[in-house]
């Protein structure tokens, strides 16, 4: 159990610190590369500290890791590294870590029953996750038809649509970028309600709670 509670914080500094480094960086293959790595290292850290035993959430982050390795392998012989493991391991780790996150967290309040900061951690790391999960979503709408996407805009980044994603889910709305047509637009909007929705009532509760303990041990 201490190690599944001590691992929502390495796993919400992983995720933390793969979406900044996909923000901030170049698309270069040093880039990708390190991406590539940390997301999968947070898929892996996410089922390590969930606990999870079920064979085929296993199996996932093997292919996120044996994806990782392909990664180097094409890195060295064709100088760069695709876009397809990249994808591969980005639509592992946010289809499947939030929901491994979110039964270990269930667990350990049954166990415990109590909040604790680490807690917390795991709670943000799902929040950051379901924005990486719709930034995913907006790569694959892209992917179909590019101009479908951002009105005005016939290419995007990885780094765009993540942007795009964490605006949209923290309703800041800075107006830089805008949903193209039907679909994407459907989906800012599910993105939004979620967002919002999750804050006022999961973190907020969590944080109600940490702070009633707080006070009790005071």
């Amino acid at each position: 159990m201490e190690r599944r509670v001590h691992g929502y914080g390495l796993v919400l500094l992983l995720v933390i610190a793969s979406s900044v480094l996909q923000l901030a960086a170049s698309g270069s293959g040093v880039t990708r590369f390190l991406t590539v790595s940390l997301q999968a290292a947070t898929l892996v850290a996410a089922v390590r500290t969930a606990g999870v035993r079920r064979r085929g959430v296993r199996l996932a982050s093997l292919t996120a890791t044996l994806a990782v390795a392909a990664s180097v392998v094409l890195w060295l012989v064709r100088g760069d590294i695709p876009a397809l493991p990249a994808a591969i391991v980005n639509g592992l780790l946010v289809g499947v870590a939030p929901a491994v996150l979110a039964a270990g967290l269930l667990a350990e309040l049954r166990a415990r029953q109590d909040v604790t900061v680490r807690t917390l951690s795991g709670v943000l790391a799902i929040y950051l996750l379901a924005g990486m999960f719709f930034s995913f979503l907006y790569g694959v709408i892209g992917a179909v038809d590019a101009d479908a996407l951002f009105a005005g805009r016939s290419q995007s980044t990885p780094a765009d649509r993540l942007y795009f994603s964490f605006v949209t889910l923290t309703t800041v709305g800075y107006g830089d970028f805008a949903p193209a047509a039907g679909v994407p637009r459907a989906f800012a909007v599910v993105e939004m309600l979620i967002g919002q929705i999750y804050l006022v009532t999961v973190v907020s509760v969590i944080v109600a709670h940490l702070g009633a303990v707080r006070r009790a041990e005071r």
